[in-house]
């Protein structure tokens, strides 16, 4: 029997609709979480949203990144390993087709850690595995590359 979690959140639309512009959407949107703050999104403004607010493209890398270091950590503590910071600054190539749909090709983890393991090979080697542990990375259909910095 397989072990399965249920995630759930709520999206509303928050923006309105200008006939006079060819039918222009503001894509305003509210993301709802039961017991946390919501969260106010847009389209990025490249494709007409509110350069101000989150779009989906950051929240995708948000969720890599962030999965991918926590499941390093999960491998680290499995080897007893202390990391004492961790700095990430991933970055997303997105292609638009002429058709106007797209898909991420690339995302490029790019942490840097700081631990007192001197046993580099094996950090490397964790860092590496952590891509098979992490949901949303195994989740994807896209190249995941990564630079760590370990010191």
């Amino acid at each position: 029997m397989r072990n399965l979690h249920e995630y759930k959140i709520g999206i509303t639309w928050k923006g309105s609709i200008d006939v006079s512009k060819n039918y222009r959407y503001d894509k305003t949107y509210e993301l709802e979480f039961e017991n946390k703050p919501n969260i106010v999104g847009s389209a990025d403004a490249t494709f007409h949203g509110d350069k101000d607010l989150y779009n989906p493209e950051e929240m995708l890398l948000s969720a890599l990144a962030s999965c991918y270091m926590m499941s390093f950590f999960y491998l680290c503590s499995k080897q007893k390993i202390k990391i004492d910071s961790y700095y990430d600054s991933p970055v997303g190539f997105l292609k638009v087709n002429p058709n106007g749909s797209g898909q991420f090709e690339k995302v490029m983890l790019q942490p840097v850690i700081k631990t007192s393991c001197k046993d580099t090979v094996l950090l490397y080697e964790l860092f590496s595995k952590a891509e098979d542990y992490c949901f949303i990375a195994r989740s994807c259909n896209f190249i995941i590359k990564h630079n760590p910095i370990i010191n």
